[in-house]
């Protein structure tokens, strides 16, 4: 074992650390994603395979027989690695740092082999015998890699077998207040709601006409359905029944920077100026347009409970909502009824904030955002989706609509509950002072601030909601 190969067994451990945490554990979020169990299995004998090369090779020379089982490792290991790109290809779309990453890890890999194959065929050689070999501090840092591999190996098992015991929900009942064969426009269709709007409509036996950015994104969504990029693309004598307008630049990925502000605003009203002019030009008109906006439309408050009545603080979050309610209220010029859904914290495990929560809570880094006084209004997805049925299908509801469960919750309340259904502890407070140096407004509005919303019209139209409590919602999303 030369300084040449074991500098390169060092850097795939660097790099094979960083895949694992950034990409699999905290920005993709593979061990809690159903359709990633295949993936996570591979992942975990793969990394099991690596625990006992890095054990063996840090601290032995294996001769002989023992030489040529390692061989065999090296080549199941590539097996492996091929199969889960398959995988990989046909179940996510991976992100750029994700695909360089491993495309650094095959060559390096490959430069290992290389040096590793000549002195493991002369190791082969010889007779069967495990020899003691120290290499000092490599041999110890050999050991960590085993052990950490080994660890990231029974998560992956561990995470696989708790994705089998995950059911989602059949879809198509979610919208089942609608009359059949409904033609209904999508806009934000490949987002956290729209996609699950979309699979209710379609499994449902619905056509749904989806705007789309990246036709690439859409490939996940369950057909039947019409793509579409552009709204120009829909002709004036095409029959829509309804439109639900959900695009837009996610609103809490990043700090708020002017050109971040610019951007967030732009999508949201350059979208649906685009929908009330699709709306002018055809021939027959959809009979609603439910256009999406946020509690945030409320601005900060305290204790007080907010019904759709209530007056609103001033705050970029009631400045974007107001403006963005206001470009879809033009549809009603075209005798098209307008609902405005004020959505709230959108709760489910395959993506919003949710989904942001569940890596670190579940490695026990959880807790409070500053006081934890504040109050978090949530909705459950599915809850949303039927939400969004139900106020298609009745007429009488228009303009604002709070998209919020019936009880909300403070932030001290919300985490106890997450790490209760994690069973974990919840105790490493984030300082508020912290996240508005790191955050400003951003912090301020989304993370520190709140609304305690109560959903008046939806529980006045007869609308029930199945998960009231955070602690149901939970329970049947985790």
């Amino acid at each position: 074992m030369t300084p040449l190969l074991w500098s390169l067994i060092a850097i795939q451990i660097v790099m094979g650390v960083f895949d694992t945490f950034y990409h699999h554990e905290f920005t993709e979020r593979l061990a809690w994603r159903p359709s990633q169990r295949g993936e996570l299995k591979l992942h975990g004998v793969r990394n099991l395979l690596y625990a006992l090369l890095f054990a063996v090779l840090g601290w032995c020379e294996p001769r002989g027989l023992f030489a040529v089982v390692v061989l065999a490792v090296l080549v199941a290991e590539i097996a492996i690695t091929l199969t889960d790109f398959v995988e990989e290809d046909l179940t996510r779309k991976l992100p750029p740092s994700e695909r360089i990453n491993h495309t650094l890890l095959a060559i390096n890999y490959g430069a290992i082999l290389m040096l590793l194959v000549p002195v493991l065929i002369g190791w082969a050689m010889r007779p069967s015998a495990i020899v003691p070999a120290d290499a000092g501090v490599l041999s110890w840092i050999a050991a960590a890699a085993a052990i950490g591999a080994g660890l990231c190996g029974l998560r992956d098992f561990t995470a696989a077998a708790r994705l089998a015991r995950m059911s989602q929900p059949d879809a198509s009942g979610l919208v089942a207040v609608l009359p059949p064969a409904q033609t209904i426009l999508i806009t934000g269709a490949t987002g956290f709601i729209g996609a699950r709007l979309v699979a209710s409509l379609t499994t449902a036996g619905h056509h749904v006409i989806a705007l789309v950015r990246d036709p690439g994104r859409a490939a996940a969504l369950p057909p039947p359905l019409t793509l579409i990029t552009h709204l120009d693309q829909i002709a004036p004598d095409t029959r829509i029944d309804a439109i639900v307008n959900l695009a837009g630049e996610p609103i809490g990925n990043a700090p708020w920077t002017a050109a971040r502000r610019a951007a967030i605003l732009q999508s949201r009203l350059a979208t649906t100026e685009a929908v009330v002019a699709l709306i002018a030009r055809l021939e027959r008109k959809p009979k609603v347009l439910v256009n999406g906006s946020a509690i945030g439309w409320y601005g900060l408050w305290q204790d007080q409970p907010l019904t759709e009545s209530a007056k609103s603080h001033a705050c970029f979050s009631h400045d974007l909502c107001e403006a963005w309610e206001q470009a879809a209220g033009r549809a009603e010029a075209h005798g098209v009824r307008v609902a405005l859904l004020r959505i709230g914290l959108v709760v489910g495990r395959d993506g919003g904030f949710l989904s942001r929560m569940l890596t670190p809570f579940e490695f026990g880094l959880g807790g409070p955002l500053g006081s934890g006084a504040q109050w978090m209004s949530w909705i459950e997805r599915d809850d949303l989706i039927r939400l969004i049925a139900h106020v298609i299908a009745t007429d009488s509801i228009n303009g604002p609509i709070n998209a919020t469960a019936p009880l909300p919750v403070r932030n001290l309340t919300f985490t106890a509950e997450l790490a209760r259904r994690l069973r974990r502890p919840a105790l490493l407070r984030v300082p508020a002072g912290l996240l508005r140096r790191i955050g400003g407004d951003f912090a301020d509005e989304l993370l520190l601030g709140g609304q305690r919303v109560v959903p008046n019209k939806a529980l006045s139209s007869g609308f029930v909601f199945r998960h009231q409590s955070l602690r149901s919602a939970l329970e049947a999303i985790l």
